[in-house]
């Protein structure tokens, strides 16, 4: 007979530095003194939890105690007779364990309510049939008490007595006592009780309970709807004829003042039912509760439940997306993030003027100061950016919108939140291509605000849009000024000769005109005495000519500081600029003029970058195409015009294409598929009869018939799968057999051990003991077991995860015989938790994985070492052993160059972001070298992905 360890009901902490002698505890009990045997009583509870016996403290305990009427020594009674042994070695009930029962049975018979209270509470805890039996009357009294903490107790003793396995045997007609009780008891508590305890014992009965009082349920107290929602489920799963009464009582609770009823009430309409009825009650419910509730938590929660029900039911939750969009009201970026993402997959022709126009306010609103009811400065920028990026959505799916924001975001492009105006700029450099209409009004307006623009990033987009989408006459002179202006006066730097100081600008930084520098050394004379010699040289100053940050030439001051990338870009447009003139410009005098303008600001360009006034010289690539630039306005070639004026623009557009066809593949790729066999049944609700159905019904029946017919009853389960996950923990000729089942779940690992007793004596005492490595942490206290001969037992353990790391799974397993004294071990095979478990493929923009590649500070590097010959196939072989996607587009990994670099993106269960860049090459020998570095946040998850990788890469081996 197998028998497990006895539960612990109560656990104290017990100070083993000052240990209580028995013979102490013992006079304290005899006493008079009540404080005294109190106290006695705490020492007595404490040594008995921590492995003390007492043998002899027991009749001590019945003599002095059990005659005190003092609650509190009454109540640590209680606990004492609650953690003592009752059982002989042989499971039978000790003789002197009789001497309480009178006791008890005054206890239930007490005048005090607590006393009786507290003693069937305490009767819940003893499963000896000899010591309940002579209760049994008593305990039915209690449920007629006067006071209602009398009865919920009692109803709590009946329940547990008749989960005993003699309870049918002590109380035969338990059901009936308990339902005649819950039909008159007024108590919530003693009504929720009682409700439970016969959904578990009759749960037909409760069920009958349930349907005769279904008009008043709304009534009831939250305690009991909530055991009603539970029920429910239950009788649901097992495909109830009355399912649609049901979730009318379901619809009926949904008007509860209980937060927590409502929201089990929404949860358990969307698991029954696919109506659209029942599901447009729930969603409205969801956005009630995300309104209404203070705490970030349950927003987050309720947000969560939102996205099932949008994967899932889409049509019907299209309605109720600006009552989502309200949740934006919360200060929390991750709920606004959230909120954001989901109205984001519920845009509709019909609701797109609406969302955009939600999302325009809320852009304004983060330029208002705090003080002013506004956003945070802090805050405001990054929500600011996630408003812009969803504004850009918005307008790349329905381009008729575009019109209606683009000006009012070209307002951020001098935001100082950088990432806000790097997403507004990149949002206008799609739009002006996808809706020519707009173009005239974003070029001049670009022109306009150009001055206002301050980070580097952004100015350069900019240029590059004038330069590229500046067509007419008017459009190519305004641009080329907007720049001349933000340039400011050349040169940009001047050498002061003869003591003379150059002043060309009136904020120009001057010097002395003659500047002397004077080195000292030590000098040894003829005479050998020491001496000081001074070496004096004259130094001509320079002059840089730096323009003012207010006076509008941001370009001078941004190029001043050394950032020759952006002198390129200037360049670069200047010369598309100027290449563009010579067609629209019929005065070949006013285009010479121009060009004769941008080569003196190249020029100058160039010799700022060689002078030594900067604090580093121009790099070789800027000064490269600064270069091609003045040739190309000198030679004028016209293949090469071409390239500038037509190609580049012809390569944005092709990007744009990749782009959007990456995105309908996504969005094809997330579509399920189900399928179901021909031979289902299908019942064809337009032959039933709907006499006295009401519209709900009537849609309940005409989903669970798409359900069926679509196959989205179907549930496919891999085996091989399930068997891949079966691990071997012991050998076969080892004399106990295990194997367990792991299941991976987020922050959860739940191990379903079997152990078979393979020998012909019975295992006793068999604990299986585990220990873990790594961020993880065992749940479960181990237990100890008896397995019969040839038998078998089903073991669970729970892990806790805290971060996303390989983690390793050791112990043993250990039992005793009945013909060994000693304890027999047998070890266990290693269980390694796989990374791979915590990791799922995502996406993120270009901006944001350089931002977080330049972010994150541990980095792990892993030569390339394989097999694979062909650079793409071992790209797939990295992404399929992985789980990450690749961010780099098909297009640019596609021909035979012998070299590849490509960006991979995964994402965890713990929010935690893995970057990783493949770089290589094919050797002459045909072999593949290189390196993948992987960078994260955490060391855990670089460490142990560059392990997965070193593991799985060869590709032809494993």
């Amino acid at each position: 007979m197998e028998k497990s360890e006895r539960s612990c009901t109560l656990l104290v902490h017990f100070d083993k530095a000052s240990p209580s002698l028995s013979s102490e505890i013992k006079e304290a009990l005899e006493s008079n003194d009540t404080p005294l045997k109190i106290e006695a009583l705490k020492k007595s509870i404490s040594l008995l939890l921590n492995g003390e016996t007492l043998p002899h403290l027991f009749i001590t305990v019945v003599r002095y105690v059990l005659p005190s009427e003092d609650h509190t020594v009454q109540k640590l009674l209680l606990l004492y007779l609650e953690i003592i042994s009752k059982t002989d070695s042989n499971g039978r009930v000790l003789p002197e364990m009789i001497l309480i029962c009178q006791n008890l049975r005054n206890n239930l018979q007490h005048p005090n309510e607590y006393i009786r209270g507290v003693t069937l509470r305490f009767l819940c805890r003893i499963s000896e049939q000899e010591i309940l039996e002579p209760l049994v009357p008593s305990i039915l009294a209690c449920l007629e008490h006067r006071h209602p903490f009398v009865r919920r107790n009692a109803i709590l003793c009946v329940s547990f007595i008749s989960r005993l396995g003699f309870g049918e045997q002590l109380l035969p007609d338990s059901a009936d006592l308990v339902e005649k009780v819950l039909g008159s008891e007024q108590d919530a508590s003693a009504r929720r009780n009682a409700f439970v305890m016969l959904c578990n014992t009759a749960q037909d009965r409760a069920v009958a309970f349930l349907l005769s009082h279904a008009d008043q349920v709304s009534d009831w107290p939250g305690l009991l709807q909530m055991s009603v929602l539970d029920l429910i489920r239950k009788v649901c799963r097992q495909s109830s004829p009355s399912k649609s009464r049901f979730i009318k009582i379901i619809i009926s609770l949904l008007s509860s003042q209980n937060n927590e009823v409502i929201y089990e009430c929404a949860a358990a309409l969307t698991s029954l039912s696919s109506a659209p009825t029942a599901v447009r009650a729930a969603a409205n419910t969801y956005c009630q509760l995300l309104v209404s509730q203070s705490d970030n938590n349950v927003r987050l929660i309720v947000l969560d439940r939102l996205d099932e029900l949008r994967a899932a039911q889409k049509g019907v939750m299209v309605e109720v997306v600006m009552d989502v969009l309200r949740a934006l009201g919360s200060p929390n970026l991750d709920i606004r993030r959230k909120v954001l993402s989901i109205a984001l997959e519920l845009l509709t022709p019909r609701n797109i003027d609406e969302v955009v126009l939600f999302l325009k306010k809320e852009v304004v609103k983060t330029q208002t100061p705090a003080a002013a009811g506004g956003e945070d400065s802090e805050k405001g920028g990054e929500y600011r950016q996630m408003l812009v990026q969803s504004i850009h959505t918005c307008a790349v799916k329905f381009p008729s919108v575009a019109s209606s924001v683009v000006h009012t975001l070209m307002d951020f492009l001098s935001d100082s939140n950088v990432g806000s105006a790097i997403d507004v700029v990149l949002f206008i450099r799609e739009i002006i291509q996808t809706n020519p209409k707009l173009r005239a009004g974003i070029i001049q307006r670009l022109s306009d605000s150009l001055y206002q623009i301050r980070a580097s990033r952004v100015v350069s987009s900019c240029l590059w849009i004038l330069g590229e989408y500046s067509l007419s006459l008017s459009e190519v002179e305004t641009a080329v000024e907007a720049i001349k202006t933000c340039l400011g006066e050349l040169p940009f730097f001047t050498l002061s000769e003869e003591g003379e100081t150059v002043n060309t600008q009136s904020n120009a930084t001057s010097a002395s005109a003659v500047m002397m520098s004077s080195s000292r050394r030590p000098v040894v004379l003829a005479d050998g005495t020491y001496a000081t010699q001074t070496a004096a040289t004259e130094i001509t100053p320079v002059v840089i000519n730096s323009g003012s940050v207010g006076s509008g030439q941001n370009l001078r001051s941004l190029i001043l500081s050394g950032d020759f990338f952006l002198s390129a870009v200037v360049a670069c447009t200047l010369t598309k600029l100027v290449l563009r003139l010579e067609e629209v410009q019929l005065s070949k005098k006013a285009v010479n003029k121009t060009e004769t303008e941008v080569l003196l600001i190249l020029v100058a360009i160039l010799e700022l970058g060689k002078s030594s006034v900067m604090p580093h010289p121009i790099d070789e690539d800027s000064y490269e195409r600064i270069v091609i630039c003045v040739r190309l306005l000198c030679s004028g070639k016209e293949e090469i015009k071409k390239v500038w004026i037509e190609d580049c623009k012809e390569s944005f557009v092709k990007m744009l294409s990749e782009k959007q066809r990456r995105e309908s593949e996504e969005s094809k790729a997330k579509l399920k598929v189900e399928s179901a066999q021909p031979d289902d049944l299908i019942d064809f609700y337009h032959l039933k009869s709907r006499k006295g159905m009401s519209q709900l019904e009537i849609e309940d029946q005409v989903q669970d018939d798409l359900k069926r017919a679509t196959g989205q009853f179907m549930t496919e389960s891999d085996e091989s799968n399930k068997l891949n996950r079966i691990l071997q923990l012991t050998g076969f000729s080892d004399p106990v057999y295990a194997e367990a089942y792991v299941t991976v779940h987020h922050y959860d690992i739940t191990l379903d051990v079997t152990i078979i007793n393979r020998t012909k004596q019975t295992l006793q005492n068999l604990c299986l003991e585990l220990a873990t490595m790594g961020d993880l942490k065992l749940v479960d206290r181990p237990q100890n077991y008896t397995i019969a001969p040839q038998s078998s037992r089903q073991v669970k353990a729970n892990i806790k995860v805290s971060s996303t790391e390989t983690g390793v799974i050791f112990g043993n397993i250990v039992y005793e015989t009945s013909n060994v004294t000693e304890r027999n071990v047998v070890v266990l095979n290693d269980i390694h938790i796989d990374i791979m478990d915590y990791m799922s493929p995502a996406s993120c923009a270009d901006v944001a994985f350089r931002n977080m590649w330049a972010e994150f500070e541990w980095e792990n590097k892993v030569a390339v070492n394989t097999v694979i010959n062909d650079e793409y196939e071992y790209l797939q072989h990295i992404l399929k052993s992985t789980n990450m996607k690749c961010l780099t587009p098909q297009s640019a990994l596609e021909g035979d160059c012998g070299f590849l670099a490509a960006n991979l993106y995964a994402k965890s269960v713990f929010g935690e972001d893995a970057l990783v860049n493949l770089s290589v090459e094919k050797q002459s020998d045909g072999k593949l070298s290189g390196f993948i570095r992987i960078r994260s946040k955490t060391q855990g998850i670089a460490l142990s992905l560059g392990d997965k990788i070193t593991l799985k890469q060869k590709g032809g081996s494993n």
